[in-house]
């Protein structure tokens, strides 16, 4: 069982730079998907950027241009620099690593979260 590991959140102030890192116990070349998610306060968790096996990355809107995902297989880590820090960027940010299995049964992995601050 993998187990993921978030940290680097903080409180910054808005216009600055957070990187969030993610470690994994186990290889993370064995996720065909790899992602950061986030909750605010009073809201459903939210997809912000996830990237795929082969280097494909994808974007929320409201990041995109702001926060860059990258992954490093020989150090079993996700990262997601975060530039340009909004006030609504504040959440607890999420680690994922998915698993795609047919008929629908992808296996997910979660961590327990970083926490990023961003006062208006």
């Amino acid at each position: 069982q993998v187990q993921l590991v978030e940290s680097g959140g903080g409180l910054v102030q808005a216009g600055g730079s957070l990187r969030l890192s993610c470690a994994a116990s186990g290889s993370t070349s064995s996720f065909n998907v790899m992602g950061w998610y986030r909750q605010a306060p009073g809201k459903q968790r939210e997809l912000v950027a996830v990237i795929i096996r082969g280097g494909s990355t994808n974007y929320a809107d409201s990041v995109k241009g702001r926060f860059t995902i990258s992954r490093d297989n020989a150090k079993n880590a996700l990262y997601l620099q975060m530039n340009s820090l909004k006030p609504e960027d504040t959440a607890v940010y999420y680690c994922n690593g998915k698993v795609l299995v047919p008929f629908n049964h992808d296996v997910n992995y979660w961590g327990k979260g970083t926490l990023v601050t961003v006062p208006s």
